[in-house]
């Protein structure tokens, strides 16, 4: 039986997409996989429906490294409203408890904040993307079921007031955190320990890793420069496949090395970093993928991309 040929045609690299309010993660996914005409797309990382913000979409052979994208940390600005829980934690769920706020000032308000700075354990929450016997959570809340979740190390880097509005009970707080991290969590437990509850009211991310939303495309841009450039405009604004992992050391092959490599073999690479993961060149510039430093110092290939 001959294989089933994909539609679309191969696109290959990282599109920094502007994701609005309203919209899930998968929609824009497939959204943007039809504005590219491409055959295979992915993101890193989902945002809800309530949240906007940066959300890196995958082409092609860059699908192979979103893994890797989804350890980045990530930075958000969340308003949260007080005085209040919602069964979701946020302004999408339906109201369970409402609270007196306390007079607070902004220097309360920083103090409270600040306790949440560090590595800690957080409670991943009932309504979330994660599974239970392949079933997302998500779905078993909705049909009232409870499930037992394990606590989650995370970390927050950095945590900030922004803004509190006394009159209408709201704060605003930027957050630096770990992969895994539900800010909807964050919000509610910093809504208890100011003893009035709290959930997300807004929610938009600004940074993954080294991404930036400010340099990000909406989908209605997108559309726009389809029908001023066509494709070839739209690809103009790819990153390249390896700027998924541009922090990472990088290591150089020569002709022969990396003719060794590509046939899955360890190589001896001078200067080569003594330990951790890699990317790849050849010495002409040629990404070729993931490497592993071995015990020995030898380079080993990890995950290779694009090679025929």
């Amino acid at each position: 039986m001959s294989r089933r040929k994909r539609k679309g045609r191969p696109v290959n690299g990282i599109l920094l997409l502007d994701k609005a309010i309203g919209y899930s993660s998968n929609k824009v996914l497939q959204q943007l996989k039809y504005i590219f005409q491409a055959q295979k797309a992915g993101h890193t990382g989902s945002l809800d429906p309530l949240a906007s913000g940066l959300l890196p979409i995958c082409f092609g052979d860059a699908t192979k490294l979103s893994s890797y994208m989804l350890e980045s940390d990530k930075t958000y600005i969340a308003e949260a409203k007080l005085g209040a829980k919602t069964d979701t934690a946020d302004a999408e769920g339906e109201v369970i408890e409402t609270r007196l706020v306390p007079e607070l000032c902004e220097s309360d308000l920083e103090a409270v904040l600040q306790q949440f700075k560090g590595e800690q354990k957080q409670l991943p929450p009932m309504y979330s993307a994660l599974k239970h016997k392949g079933q997302p959570l998500y779905k078993l809340a909705r049909n009232g079921q409870h499930v037992e979740r394990e606590p989650r190390t995370i970390v927050i880097y950095d945590i900030k007031l922004l803004a509190y509005e006394s009159n209408e009970q709201k704060i605003e707080f930027s957050v630096r955190c770990s992969k895994g991290t539900y800010v909807r969590t964050l919000a509610e437990d910093i809504g208890e320990k100011l003893g009035c509850g709290a959930y997300i009211s807004a929610l938009r991310r600004t940074h993954v890793g080294n991404f930036n939303v400010d340099d990000a495309y909406n989908p209605h841009e997108l559309e726009l420069i389809a029908e001023q450039d066509g494709l070839e405009g739209l690809d103009q604004l790819l990153l390249p496949v390896e700027t998924a992992i541009e922090d990472w050391p990088e290591v150089i092959l020569s002709g022969d090395n990396a003719y060794y490599l590509l046939q899955g073999q360890a190589v001896l690479v001078p200067k080569a970093p003594t330990a951790g993961r890699v990317r790849l060149f050849e010495d002409n510039n040629r990404f070729l993928g993931i490497g592993e430093i071995l015990e020995d110092g030898r380079v080993a290939p990890k995950r290779l991309i694009n090679v025929a």
